[in-house]
């Protein structure tokens, strides 16, 4: 029987919340402690999982645990490196759980946790540009870090004073997302950086992000990194050595706030999940007139872009750093998808009852506000302003990055507005 804790970090607070008991992964389930529910202030881990005294199902526990692991080629390749079925989510869990998106982790013991940051070399930052799946799961499991998604990623810390990057020890939180280049589509790396410096310039939120160029600016020697907006430092953090600590925030995607597998996160007929998105948001966030409005935005934007890959779990719900309420987080993962002729032409959920995304057009958005319950006229003067305000967001990204001495980006704005002259 295995019998694991799990944790929240609340305000810099390891705080058992309850304990996940079963023979194998297939009927383990999670249940809270009475003394969890019973805290002042003490708040549900997950809209899918509201308090109560019964355990969940292996189902119910499953999606969401399973949620905070990598997907993919970068879930087969850790597996297999650390001798477990890749199906094995728990056992997986427990090695890499140390360090997942948001505040969650868990553990065998109540020991003491760990902190420590160990010092990159810049010819470790090279090698992990340059090495594939290889290196990004050679830093994962040395670390114990458990990062959501496809693509080769691992999580590190960036001190800005020195401009140098460190790998978190036991528990120490990391402030940067790293993600790969060469392992997916060609010239990606570029492609997100323009596409969230555009989103940025069309009025969405979007955290601090940037490209790490180790030589010539060539997929290989390119990284991008995403500073964590659920990690917070601030005058209080403590010092590991010469480094803060950051403070953990929670979060999760909507896949887990919905009680939806990874392996679903893209609708299939009938499922409607933009609506029950925007149904979560109006139920559960601080300021949901707001945040409905940001998420629209959001998905004006990804369509004008041409992100077909905007599923489910690249949108999230983001606590605040005492757990007290909710709000929709800052958007991540936007690339132009249908620059690529091998990327699908259907969106990740309908628009207006359409999925293909050359059938989605300017009634498809007044369909669609109606079916999320936003006013029609509120809802399509924020989406003729997103058209108006693409254009140039393209541009004026293209150039900063063009300048920056990534030629590249040229090619690829001019590939993405002509993909949207095509659309609209």
């Amino acid at each position: 029987m295995k019998n694991y804790n799990v944790y929240i970090e609340v305000c810099g607070r390891q705080i058992r919340v309850g304990e996940i008991k079963g023979n194998s992964s297939e009927d383990a389930c999670f249940s809270y402690s009475k003394d969890y529910i019973s805290m002042n202030g003490s708040k549900a881990i997950s809209v899918s999982l509201p308090f109560r005294d019964e355990p969940f199902s292996p189902d119910q526990t499953k999606t969401f645990f399973d949620g905070l692991l990598p997907e993919g080629f970068m879930r087969k390749t850790i597996a297999y490196h650390m001798h477990f079925d890749e199906s094995d989510y728990l056992s997986i869990l427990y090695n890499l759980g140390k360090e997942c998106i948001g505040a969650i982790r868990i553990d065998e013991s109540d020991e003491k946790p760990e902190y420590g940051y160990e010092a990159i070399t810049p010819k470790q930052v090279e090698e992990l540009a340059a090495e594939g799946a290889k290196k990004s799961t050679e830093m994962v499991i040395k670390t114990h870090l458990s990062l959501t998604g496809a693509s080769g990623k691992v999580g590190l810390y960036f001190d800005e004073n020195s401009n140098r990057w460190y790998m978190p020890r036991g528990l120490a939180p990391s402030t940067h997302i790293v993600k790969q280049s060469h392992i997916r589509l060609e010239g990606i790396v570029t492609n997100e950086q323009l596409s969230m410096l555009a989103a940025r310039k069309c009025g969405i939120s979007i955290p601090e992000c940037f490209i790490i160029n180790v030589g010539k600016g060539i997929d290989s020697e390119v990284l991008f990194a995403t500073k964590r907006y659920d990690r917070v430092i601030d005058e209080s953090s403590e010092l590991i050595g010469s480094l803060r600590r950051p403070f953990r925030m929670h979060q999760e995607d909507f896949a887990q706030a919905m009680g939806i597998p990874s392996s679903e996160k893209y609708e299939k007929e009938g499922q409607n999940y933009a609506q029950r998105m925007f149904e979560i948001i109006r139920n559960n966030t601080t300021d949901p007139l707001e945040d409905q409005l940001r998420l629209w935005n959001r998905i004006v934007f990804n369509f004008v872009l041409g992100n077909t890959d905007a599923h489910i779990k690249n949108y999230a719900l983001l606590y605040d750093p005492h757990m007290e309420g909710m709000c929709l987080a800052p958007a991540y993962d936007m690339i132009s998808t249908v620059i690529y002729e091998s990327s699908t032409r259907d969106m990740s959920f309908n628009i207006g009852g359409t999925k293909n995304i050359d059938g989605i057009n300017e009634e498809s958005f007044k369909s669609f506000s109606a079916s999320v319950k936003i006013g029609e006229k509120l809802a399509m003067a924020n989406y003729y302003s997103m058209l108006d305000r693409f254009e140039n967001a393209i541009k004026e990204a293209s150039k900063e990055l063009c300048d920056a001495g990534f030629k590249s980006a040229g090619d690829i704005a001019d590939s993405i507005l002509l993909a949207r002259k095509k659309l609209l």
